[in-house]
């Protein structure tokens, strides 16, 4: 550890800094500007201390932006979570008032004191990936907000409304066997014309979305796409939220993380276990998707759900059971396509998954174990999806 941490509470448009020595000395304080002058002059102040680290809290919130800069100039910086630094601050003492310096002290304290903060790295391909995906994922929203109004001028204007499953096409299509004449059905016509050419547009940017993503996932050297069930964008939300799957020491951490990990409820001799809440939910949505896929197709997946279901489970333990499972084939995969790239053999060489849009590893808790019985075994079926 160095012998100086400069502890960091960002906020968008300031930031407050302590610099504190190994012993929990204050050596100076200050409050920042984040535009060019008030980022240059904190700079030069910390930097008149050698040995120095910079200790960022929320380096994937609100503290991105500041540590990414940092991280540019040459600087060392850690991420350090705001729970963390929440717990110094109750510990603190000095019994003071939730304050910017008090937080900078914080985060500096928490820093020193603790051991195995991730330290900061400049953004690459994973966080690009992120940014596409959360775009797709918008136009995604924009396009079902889109359809379901559509749906609902139709059905005033046909009778029976329209199918469920509406393309821009058919809906004009459909839009142009009615002339109403009245004001009021000129109008609902009028808006729903609208809404068919907005969905027709978000859908050529969803497609230019998924053309784009298909091509940074390729070359990455990622084989995730192989998998049944996963497209280009759950390929790249896997690849952009995890960053390096080498963070994760066994598949049952993984799990833990994403909230497939299934939590024991046990009491006695009655031994079961119920869905996790916790983890990464944006992550767990892939896996339930890839899990939906696989139950409609005839997959090893159906199988394994088919004979959970057998066994007496029911269909939300079967699934439940499923996504663990599944969770178990992504991490797999993923340390394959990472030990391909970076032997060179396939893939691109250099194009590790190192990210800073990752969050630290989960402690290591009971809801980490696999399922006993047929669960923890491995799926073994040519199929690409479970191979």
């Amino acid at each position: 550890m160095a012998r100086v941490i400069i502890g960091m509470d960002p906020h968008k448009r300031s930031a407050t800094i302590e610099i504190i020595n190994s012993r929990e000395k204050v050596l100076a304080q200050g409050r920042f500007g984040t535009d060019r002058d008030g980022y240059a002059t904190m700079l030069k102040l910390g930097r008149q201390h050698k040995d120095r680290v910079w200790a960022v809290e929320g380096c994937n919130g609100i503290g991105r932006h500041i540590a990414q800069r940092l991280v540019a100039d040459g600087e060392i910086v850690l991420d350090v979570p705001a729970k963390l630094s929440a717990r110094a601050r109750l510990f603190d003492t000095s019994q003071s008032r939730k304050t910017d310096p008090a937080d900078a002290h914080c985060v500096a304290v928490a820093a020193l004191r603790s051991d195995g903060l991730r330290q900061v790295t400049i953004d690459d391909v994973t966080a690009a990936l992120k940014l596409l995906v959360d775009r797709r994922d918008g136009l995604g929203r924009a396009r079902t907000e889109a359809l379901s109004r559509l749906h609902h001028l139709l059905l005033e204007l046909v009778p029976g409304g329209a199918k469920q499953f509406l393309s821009a096409p058919q809906a004009r299509a459909l839009l142009n066997t009615v002339r109403p004449r009245d004001l009021v059905g000129r109008t609902r016509r009028q808006l729903a014309s609208e809404l068919v050419t907005e969905v027709a547009v978000i859908d050529k940017k969803i497609k230019a979305a998924n053309q784009q993503l298909t091509e940074l996932v390729a070359s990455t050297g990622s084989t995730l796409e192989q998998l049944n069930g996963i497209g280009p964008s759950g390929a790249a939300r896997l690849l952009g939220d995890i960053g390096d799957i080498g963070r994760f020491a066994s598949r049952d951490h993984f799990a833990s993380w994403n909230g497939t990990a299934p939590i024991d409820a046990s009491s006695g001799d009655h031994r079961r276990h119920r869905l996790s809440r916790a983890g990464n939910r944006r992550i767990n949505r892939v896996l339930h998707i890839m899990a939906i896929v696989q139950l409609r197709n005839d997959t090893e997946g159906r199988a394994y759900y088919r004979r959970k279901l057998a066994a007496g489970k029911s269909p939300m333990e079967a699934m439940r059971a499923s996504k663990r499972r599944l969770s178990n084939v992504v991490y797999q995969r993923m340390i394959q396509d990472d030990e391909r790239v970076k032997t060179g053999r396939g893939g691109q060489v250099g194009a590790a998954l190192q990210s800073s849009a990752v969050s630290p590893i989960p402690t290591v808790g009971t809801s980490e174990k696999p399922l006993s019985g047929p669960a923890g075994t491995h799926l073994r079926t040519p199929h690409p999806a479970v191979s």
